[in-house]
């Protein structure tokens, strides 16, 4: 047996409690690793798996979770993710979503180790979708500013590092608010009229599908950018309309609207989506099917 067989691998999820975080959490638990989870808050949603709490935007408490615990592999799945929030929380944006990247790639650096970010389809206009990795990022609100600073920060400390850009993430996780998938099925099921825009096209990306990219990235050590999504290009209402089929829901009770008519604070990109030929030939990314997903979901949630 070889020495790297038998050393098990360090790492230290930062946003534990998030949705990728709480199925980052349960897959690694079952893996051969010494894993350490953490988040704002005081409780884990996951108490199987060793939990610090953390705020990240304290660059003494952050450098030091890192600094004793050591990992080989730093995953940060933590964000300040309201879109239309950002636009008038700009400081609280800047400060989880590039500061607290600063603060963990100070530390990472020194101990070499590897940082695994979660990015966004955010950080493009959404004229010229979907996009490649090597597409020129133009961000039209904060959030996407961020995202991209985010990625920069990476580049600029020199960290070893994988920028993982997504969209529309969904799947079953047990706590938190529900995902896309989750509140259109519960709102339909309570016959509640729901608006959906027919101008946004994306490739909704199966949490499991991701987290499964980032267990390969590791396994690969694999380095650079890479978006991972799914199988298909769909607008945010056909997509809505493939749920409702599925789960036998009213598709009266959905009504199709333009992004311009939900009056929101901050501008959406509208075609856009990820080309994810990249990942499927140097990590072998293979997405499930919508259908797969939503069987899936079906059988998680005992839908």
């Amino acid at each position: 047996m070889q020495l790297n067989e038998i050393i098990k691998s360090r790492i230290l999820i930062f946003g534990s409690n998030g949705m990728l975080g709480q199925r980052l959490t349960e897959f690694f638990l079952n893996q051969n690793v010494e894993l350490l989870t953490s988040s704002f808050e005081e409780f884990s949603y996951i108490q199987e798996a060793e939990y610090k709490q953390c705020d990240i935007t304290d660059r003494i408490k952050t450098k030091k979770l890192i600094f004793d615990f050591y990992p080989d592999y730093i995953i940060n799945a933590a964000a300040y993710t309201n879109v239309d929030k950002s636009e008038f929380e700009k400081e609280n944006a800047w400060r989880v979503n590039v500061k607290a990247v600063e603060y963990i790639s100070q530390a990472a650096r020194v101990l070499d180790s590897h940082i695994i970010h979660i990015s966004s389809d955010y950080i493009f206009d959404g004229e010229n979708g979907p996009y490649l990795e090597n597409a020129t990022p133009n961000p039209i609100g904060y959030y996407g500013r961020t995202k991209l600073a985010s990625e920069n920060v990476l580049k600029l400390y020199a960290v070893k590092h994988t920028i993982i850009r997504t969209n529309v993430l969904y799947g079953p996780t047990q706590y938190g608010r529900p995902d896309f998938v989750k509140w259109v099925i519960d709102s339909l099921k309570n016959k509640n009229q729901i608006r959906i825009v027919t101008d946004q096209i994306n490739n909704p990306t199966f949490i499991d599908d991701l987290v499964q990219a980032i267990a390969k990235i590791i396994e690969l050590k694999k380095e650079g950018i890479y978006n991972i999504g799914g199988q298909d290009f769909l607008s945010r209402y056909d997509f809505t309309m493939m749920i409702a089929d599925y789960f036998g829901l009213d598709k009266d009770l959905v009504t199709p609207i333009l992004t311009k008519d939900l009056n929101q604070p901050a501008r959406r990109p509208l075609k856009s989506g990820l080309i994810t030929i990249k990942a499927q030939s140097e990590i072998g990314y293979r997405p499930h099917s919508y259908l797969e997903t939503f069987k899936i979901i079906k059988e998680e949630f005992n839908l």
